[in-house]
C-alpha cells in the first residue's frame, strides 16, 4: 500500500463538495495539500481551515495561469507535487433551440481544457521525479447522458479518453493515471435541471461527496505496481 505520508496532493475545485472532502480525508493521512479555489467567500473558508499548513491558490482553473500558479504553489511551498486531482467542474445544459454557447463554450474550458492542461504541466514534473499520480474526475454522464445535456456528456468522456491514452503513454514512467466517475452526488449540481422534473435528475439516494473522497484515497493508496484506470461509483439506488 502507499502511504499518503508527507505526500504533496494539489487539488482544483477543492473550496466545496468533492473536492472539499477529500481535502478532509487526506489531511488526516499526513498528506500535503495545495488548494485551489476561486476568489470568493469559500475560498476565505478554505484559508481559515486549511492555510495554516497548506498553499491555497486562487483561481480560476479555465485560465491557463492558474495551472502553472498551482504547480508553482507546489514546487515552491513543498519541493516536488506527488498527486494532482483535477476535481472542479461546472454543469450547464440547454435545448438545441435554446442552448447559451458562450456557456457551453465555458463548461468545455473548466471540465475538460483545465484537465488536459494541467495534466500534462503536472506530468512533466511527476516524470522528471520519476513518480507520480494524476486523477481526474468524470461523471456517470460520460456514458450515459439525457437530452440537454450532450455537452456536459461530452466533455466528462472526453476526459476519460484523454485519461486513458495518458495512462498508456506515461506507462513505465511511474507516474499512475486514473478516472473516478461517480453516480449522483449531493453536491446540488444537477439538483435542478430545467425542464425535467427534480425525480428523474437524482438518485432516490445520492452519493456523499466524502464517499468519492474515499474512492480518491483508496486509488491513491494501492502500490506503486498497481493502477486504477477507471474507477465507476453510483449509489446502490442509482437506476440511471
Amino acid at each position: 500500500m502507499t502511504t499518503l505520508e508527507s505526500k504533496v496532493v494539489a487539488i482544483t475545485g477543492a473550496s466545496s463538495g468533492i473536492g472539499r472532502a477529500i481535502a478532509h480525508a487526506l489531511r488526516p493521512l499526513g498528506a500535503r495539500l495545495v488548494l485551489n479555489a476561486l476568489a470568493d467567500a469559500e475560498l476565505d473558508s478554505l484559508r481559515e481551515e486549511f492555510g495554516a499548513d497548506s498553499a491555497i491558490v486562487a483561481g480560476d482553473i479555465a485560465d491557463a495561469r492558474t495551472g502553472h500558479d498551482l504547480l508553482a504553489a507546489s514546487l515552491d511551498r513543498f519541493g516536488r507535487v506527488d498527486v494532482l486531482v483535477n476535481n472542479a467542474g461546472i454543469f450547464r445544459n440547454g435545448a438545441v433551440d435554446a442552448i447559451d454557447l458562450d456557456a457551453m463554450e465555458r463548461m468545455i474550458a473548466v471540465n475538460f481544457t483545465a484537465v488536459m492542461r494541467n495534466s500534462y504541466l503536472f506530468a512533466r514534473a511527476m516524470t522528471a521525479r520519476g513518480s507520480g499520480h494524476i486523477v481526474n474526475l468524470s461523471s456517470i454522464s460520460a456514458t450515459l447522458t439525457t437530452p440537454g445535456c450532450g455537452v456536459y456528456a461530452g466533455t466528462k468522456r472526453a476526459v476519460e479518453g484523454f485519461s486513458e491514452a495518458l495512462r498508456i503513454e506515461l506507462a513505465g514512467t511511474g507516474v499512475r493515471v486514473g478516472v473516478i466517475a461517480p453516480g449522483t452526488t449531493d453536491t446540488g449540481l444537477f439538483d435542478r435541471v430545467p425542464g425535467q422534473p427534480r425525480s428523474s435528475n437524482v438518485a432516490v439516494r445520492k452519493l456523499d461527496p466524502a464517499d468519492l473522497a474515499d474512492a480518491v484515497r483508496y486509488m491513491l493508496e494501492r502500490p506503486g505496481h498497481a493502477n486504477i484506470p477507471l474507477l465507476r461509483l453510483y449509489s446502490a439506488e442509482q437506476r440511471h
